[in-house]
């Protein structure tokens, strides 16, 4: 692929969308760079590039496409923003910065995608990589933009990315030779418009693979029925609940990895430190590459026994009074809910809310009962979240975090689980999860 002398546009000025014109200026491409933004809340990486002869800063409407040969919009650029939407009128390829990136990658790529548990699958994996002795790089969707790795030698044995639906909405030859569906669960629906949509962007993760590849599925995952069907490529399951013929699953408290000719290996499901059933299921898909990559199953079990999980993902946070608090501030969606419920046994008091990404709250209605005594509302999203969860245990509502954390620890009692799993985006009062989940941290130890 040529750039030279072309002219192709940016569509955002975040991490992702500096890296890209980064990229394309190096290739001798002229690079028009835009934003919805205005330009004083641009990211301060920015001046990176902000004075190279090949870059021009345009408006943000439609006249920016005029002697377009390519549109790359940063991810997270609604794809009916009105600039794609001309874009495509006038027939200029749009593609992401995956698709981009994967143009020019010459060595293999292994793709984590999934409503949940991507960042810590794709991170544990890296693990068990390098554990191995393997040459890797993990980035994509966390860290490093995949964009970002085409400055480096392309030398490394295998990439790890984590893929976003935002990412997968722009690709066309994008072909990982691993590329893995954790679950599909509702989510942004404020993006793709449906959970159709949404299941058919994120099923696209396989469409360029062949009989030579390996795609992971869920077995337990109801929304992943069907989507075999248009796999072309070797499909390896896991299941946290059924015994499989083939493939990966639980029993008796093991692991246990079945592969037709090839026998049985088992790990000890001790070797896992990070709770939750749901981090079972990022395990074995992680076991699954791993051995595909050639890691023994030694190098595996050490390294998954050294994992202690991620920040902000069902995090310890402490401990007040026999009172125990986590910080959940990755779980933006309903589905991510859920999961961290479902880790605990002892009474739960939920802090939900943020900025609504158009999440189905009423699926938690029958699980409110049996995993929590009350749910502490805060932020943009709690009064339309109050309407669809009902009264089916105690709410009360805040509206700001702080306010939310304090009231939960005045109603609770010893032997309490106060999670912070806000099932919302955190942009009506935090930059981001992050920056959520540390002031939730230190709210904590503040009390």
């Amino acid at each position: 692929m040529h750039f030279a002398g072309k002219k192709i546009v940016v569509i955002g000025m975040g991490k992702t969308g500096i890296a890209t014109a980064l990229f394309l200026g190096k290739q001798g491409a002229k690079v028009t760079v835009t934003d919805e933004k205005p330009f004083d809340q641009w990211s301060a990486e920015f001046e990176l590039i902000a004075k190279e002869k090949w870059l021009e800063i345009g408006k943000y409407n439609v006249d920016v496409l005029a002697g377009a040969r390519m549109v790359i919009p940063s991810p997270g650029v609604l794809p009916y923003n009105d600039l794609l939407v001309a874009a495509l009128k006038k027939k200029i390829p749009v593609i992401s910065e995956i698709e981009l990136a994967y143009r020019f990658l010459k060595i293999p790529l292994i793709a984590v995608t999934g409503t949940n548990g991507k960042t810590t699958t794709t991170t544990l994996l890296g693990e068990i990589l390098k554990h191995s002795g393997k040459k890797i790089f993990v980035g994509g969707n966390i860290g490093t933009p995949l964009i970002g790795y085409m400055e480096s030698s392309n030398k490394d044995d295998f990439v790890v990315a984590e893929i976003s639906s935002f990412q997968l909405q722009w690709v066309d030859k994008f072909h990982p030779f691993i590329a893995m569906l954790l679950n599909v669960t509702s989510d942004h629906f404020n993006y793709h418009g449906s959970f159709a949509e949404y299941r058919r962007i994120k099923a696209r993760v396989f469409a360029r693979q062949d009989k030579n590849d390996i795609a992971i599925l869920n077995a337990a995952d109801p929304a992943q029925e069907g989507i075999e069907k248009n796999i072309r490529s070797k499909i390896v399951k896991f299941s946290s609940s059924d015994e499989l013929k083939s493939g990966i699953f639980l029993k008796n408290n093991t692991i246990i990895f079945r592969m037709p000719d090839n026998g049985e290996e088992q790990y000890p499901l001790s070797m896992i430190k990070i709770p939750g059933l749901h981090n079972v299921e990022n395990v074995m898909a992680a076991i699954i590459v791993a051995r595909f990559c050639r890691c023994s199953p030694e190098n595996i079990i050490a390294s998954i026994a050294d994992f202690r999980g991620l920040p902000h993902r069902i995090e310890f946070a402490g401990e007040k009074n026999s009172v125990k608090f986590y910080d959940d501030s990755k779980g933006t969606n309903v589905g991510s809910v859920i999961r961290a419920l479902d880790t605990f046994a002892q009474p739960v008091i939920l802090l939900l809310g943020g900025r609504d990404k158009d999440g189905d709250f009423e699926t938690l209605k029958p699980l409110l009962p049996t995993k929590t005594k009350k749910v502490i509302l805060f932020g943009e999203a709690q009064n339309r979240i109050a309407s669809l969860i009902g009264e089916t245990v105690p709410v009360l509502k805040k509206l700001k975090l702080g306010e939310a954390i304090e009231i939960a620890y005045k109603n609770s009692q010893p032997g309490d689980v106060i999670l912070l799993s806000p099932g919302c985006a955190s942009f009506d009062e935090f930059t981001d999860y992050k920056e959520r989940g540390d002031f939730f941290k230190k709210a904590v130890r503040d009390l």
